[in-house]
């Protein structure tokens, strides 16, 4: 697909148009794991009866960015940049009078939208040219950067990349549920349940654990002779071999696992966390380990992380703006683990005993394990991660030309990460997306079909 940029605008936030003084937003325990891990790369699909280049350019791009100058006025903190200043013990976000959020407009007319915002297995570097990059001004990163592709007479993409130091799955996807809001309804305010909290006095944490996280930070830097570097990892070009695919879990499946897992467990169903999250995890998990082949003695890991955000004492608002997730890591498991008949019943009690530890442990606690974890994990360890929840939906953000036919997460083909939605249909099933190499990706479905219809 070839991108033909057709405009470059820089958009304010309208409510900071008088403001004469910098912002400055402190970062916290949780935004502090993030500070050097990928941006965020996602793109949504949007179909449209009247895509032509005259209704695009004459209302809906005009839509887009003046609704994205009222968003970003409760967003603030996407309009600035990260920095850390010689004379700070930590890093903060720093908004300039003048900041903007960069907002890419460009064309594909080479491609069938169709195609390209299907879920079916396809190229995973297809829709690369559909997200922008994220500006970087020498050290100091941006937090967001935008772009909306059109493609003539079929539909439009809107592409978002962002620091994950400034945003969690929940920051990201109330970002985009505001921005459609306030497109489609023409409004000036946002209702409640998505009206960003900014408070940075909200994350109760013990003293010292911010220092404890920065040291730790140069172990999860690719720079680690500079603690004090704000680069983020390069995008690595993505092999021809990596294929992009979503898997569906309809609720009928989803509860036979639940009932597989009872059944077949030594355990007491009772002893067990047996939610939708923990059972399609555990699923995925087993099919990926056993999709990858190799030495049966070889490390394998599941990692990952869960919101805090009721967690802590007192809890944070559910509209806390922000990243308020820290990573758990499944660690001491060997592929053969999970190759046999049981493999998934095995995955099912580990990520079971973790997720009911959240209920009874501090982050404290998992923050001593996690560090100690992350300074030791055997060398080789295949770590896959999820992200995402079955809670998560982006299928509601309607702009005011109709729900997303389809969204992808475009850095996942730069790691081991597979992402967890709920599907479009709103029947309560679940989505899986992830990127594999070809020859992976077509023993992973077999395997993923072949189970649940051995579990009918």
């Amino acid at each position: 697909m070839a991108l033909n940029v057709t405009k470059i605008s820089q958009i304010s936030p309208l409510a900071d148009s008088s403001r004469e003084n910098p912002y400055i937003l402190p970062l916290t325990f949780f935004d502090l794991r993030w500070l050097n891990f990928m941006p965020n790369e996602q793109v949504i699909f949007y179909k449209l009866h009247d895509s032509s280049h005259d209704s695009f350019y004459s209302v809906i791009l005009p839509r887009l960015e003046q609704s994205l100058s009222l968003v970003l006025g409760y967003y603030l903190p996407f309009a600035g940049h990260l920095t850390w200043n010689a004379q700070d013990p930590k890093p903060c976000i720093v908004v300039l009078p003048n900041d903007t959020v960069s907002l890419i407009a460009g064309e594909i007319s080479d491609a069938d939208f169709s195609s390209v915002s299907g879920k079916g297995l396809r190229p995973a570097n297809e829709i690369r040219p559909l997200v922008p990059e994220l500006p970087v001004s020498g050290d100091s990163p941006s937090l967001l950067a935008l772009q909306v592709t059109l493609f003539p007479n079929q539909g439009f993409s809107i592409g978002i990349v962002s620091h994950h130091v400034f945003v969690d799955a929940i920051t990201a996807l109330m970002l985009i549920k505001s921005w459609a809001h306030i497109c489609k309804h023409g409004a000036t305010t946002l209702p409640e349940d998505i009206t960003p909290v900014l408070d940075r006095t909200a994350i109760n944490v013990s003293a010292g654990l911010e220092e404890r996280m920065l040291e730790l930070v140069p172990h999860l830097s690719q720079d680690k002779d500079n603690a004090r570097t704000l680069k983020l990892p390069p995008t690595k070009e993505v092999s021809a071999e990596v294929y992009r695919l979503k898997l569906d879990l309809t609720l009928e499946n989803v509860e036979k696992l639940k009932e597989r897992a009872k059944n077949e467990s030594k355990r007491s169903h009772l002893e067990l966390h047996l939610s939708t999250y923990v059972v399609v995890n555990a699923y995925i998990w087993t099919c990926l380990v056993k999709a990858r082949g190799g030495d049966v003695e070889r490390p394998v890991a599941y990692e990952y992380a869960p919101d805090f955000r009721n967690r802590l004492g007192p809890s944070v608002r559910g509209t806390y703006s922000g990243a308020c997730v820290f990573p758990i890591c499944c660690l001491g498991y060997k592929a053969k683990h999970f190759l046999g008949e049981d493999g998934f019943i095995n995955a099912v009690e580990i990520i079971s005993d973790s997720v009911k530890r959240l209920g009874s442990q501090g982050i404290e606690v998992f923050f001593d394990m996690y560090a100690d974890k992350t300074k030791n994990i055997e060398k080789g360890t295949d770590i896959w991660a999820a992200s995402g929840s079955n809670r998560f939906s982006i299928y509601g953000s309607d702009f005011g030309w109709g729900r997303p036919v389809n969204s992808e997460v475009v850095s996942y083909d730069q790691s081991q990460i597979f992402c967890m939605s709920e599907m479009r249909d709103g029947t309560a099933g679940v989505e899986i997306g992830l990127c594999l190499k070809k020859y992976e990706m077509d023993v992973l479905v077999s395997l993923f079909k072949n189970g649940l219809e051995n579990n009918e």
